[in-house]
């Protein structure tokens, strides 16, 4: 068996599209729409298939990031200089590094962003 995708909730659903397309190559379906509940979402897709769906809802508001729950989504650069050029290009596109370009102590190389939204993304070479 394997995942089909993750979903999760954002308040500005152009905007979560737009980065996830923008930096990490993810090509959108067109938008579903249910005006009866006002939910709003995209399905993502992501090189080799892995898909992320990006749900908005009037009702639904964020809860505090501490708490137990989505931590981070991590995303397969390729390599170490990938990883490096990505998070240089994010940073000076204004988004927030909030751990450089390293060897984790698991044996990765990676570094971390935030997305619009403040949600946290591993950058994985």
């Amino acid at each position: 068996m394997k995942m089909d995708h993750i979903a999760l909730f954002v308040e500005d659903l152009e905007a979560v599209k737009s980065f996830y397309e923008k930096y990490f190559g993810a090509e959108a379906n067109n938008m579903y729409h249910n005006p009866k509940t006002g939910l709003k979402t995209y399905f993502l897709t992501f090189d080799g298939g892995s898909r992320l769906e990006l749900m908005s809802r009037p009702d639904v508001t964020p809860v505090d990031k501490g708490m137990p729950g989505y931590v981070h989504l991590a995303m397969g650069a390729g390599s170490r200089e990938e990883v490096e050029r990505l998070t240089e290009r994010l940073r000076e596109d204004g988004f927030a590094v909030i751990s450089e370009p390293r060897v984790t102590g698991d044996g990765y190389y990676e570094s971390c962003v935030l997305d619009p939204e403040g949600n946290k993304i591993e950058i994985v070479g």
